[in-house]
């Protein structure tokens, strides 16, 4: 039997257990997984839409400031935005140019977060990422703490038609299903409530990078809905092309990829401006040549996490503005259909 609130609250697209409110309307019918089975995607024209939620209420444990990384985030895009010349970007990486618009990296502006209520910022966050994906762009959404993964998740569900796979860096698991010192909603649960969504599909879905120690009742439910992990310490011994691999053959049954990043699925080394330091994560260059690799088959982006309250001299914002344009200029290698 369901448990009450679902069967009370059946608000978005058929069994929803997330209980938030929704947008109206019919979802739009997106291409999935960049362009269809072949990977073939929509070229220049693709759109990346930056969407601010500053808000850290569910920060109930560690420490509270990533409400300041969206404002702190964008400051940091600067520094790539002005490497622009006539239309074109030296991809250095890659060692070659590519056609680059400044439009092509759209700032959608902030969510309307409520700072004293976290179901209506859920709610609006959701709502936003939801308008952004109908608008035909891409989300990447940068919270904020990591309460955002789910209503990014939702947002881009409630706005797409089809399975959805999650591809979650993170340290840590969340997903705690409920807990009295922190509700259903906070930063611990919102990998639970996202695979609850009636089309993402956990059998299709991966964390990479957790590590240390966690709740047995946590590992109970990855066993329950087959939930693949690959710890930090896989990732190290075996390297980023196996993982990718590993990826790739998780979430390949699936109709859109959407990535979900933890920015402390970092060593403290790489990103000392997070929530909570664990050590032994993944390096910066581990997870850029990851998040590169899947950009041109991914429909969403989430970033949370990121502490300017913490951090040492920007590094971590830095490397979050990184994050988002290599993502942005990535998704971009998609052919023309």
């Amino acid at each position: 039997m369901r448990p009450d609130f679902i069967r009370t609250r059946e608000r978005c697209q058929g069994d929803d257990r997330s209980a938030l409110p929704c947008l109206a309307g019919s979802p739009r019918l997106v291409t999935p997984r960049g362009g269809g089975k072949d990977g073939i995607g929509v070229g220049r024209e693709t759109v990346v839409a930056f969407i601010g939620v500053p808000y850290d209420g569910a920060a109930t444990l560690g420490w509270p400031g990533a409400r300041y990384a969206p404002e702190e985030v964008r400051r940091q895009l600067a520094w790539m935005r002005m490497r622009v010349q006539d239309g074109r970007l030296y991809w250095v990486d890659e060692d070659r140019e590519i056609e680059w618009s400044p439009e092509q990296l759209h700032d959608a502006g902030d969510a309307d977060v409520v700072p004293h209520d976290l179901v209506a910022t859920l709610a609006a966050a959701r709502a936003k990422t939801a308008a952004e994906t109908r608008a035909g762009r891409i989300p990447a959404v940068v919270g904020g703490d990591d309460s955002i993964l789910f209503p990014a998740v939702a947002g881009f569900h409630d706005a797409t038609s089809g399975t959805v796979a999650v591809v979650h860096f993170d340290a840590h698991l969340d997903l705690m299903d409920d807990s009295p010192k922190q509700g259903r909603f906070s930063q611990s649960s919102g990998m639970r409530r996202a695979l609850e969504l009636p089309r993402v599909r956990p059998r299709h879905s991966i964390q990479v990078g957790t590590r240390n120690f966690n709740f047995p009742s946590s590992k109970r439910f990855i066993d329950s809905v087959g939930l693949t992990e690959v710890p930090a310490r896989a990732v190290r011994q075996r390297g980023v092309p196996w993982t990718l691999g590993r990826i790739r053959e998780v979430t390949g049954g699936a109709d859109h990829l959407f990535v979900a990043v933890d920015i402390d699925v970092l060593d403290p080394a790489h990103a000392p401006g997070v929530g909570w330091h664990e050590p032994g994560g993944l390096t910066s260059g581990d997870l850029i040549d990851m998040l590169v690799a899947l950009a041109p088959e991914a429909d969403g982006f989430v970033l949370n996490e990121v502490n300017p309250m913490t951090d040492h001299r920007a590094q971590t914002t830095i490397l979050a503005a990184n994050l988002i344009f290599q993502f942005a200029v990535a998704a971009t290698a998609r052919k023309r259909a």
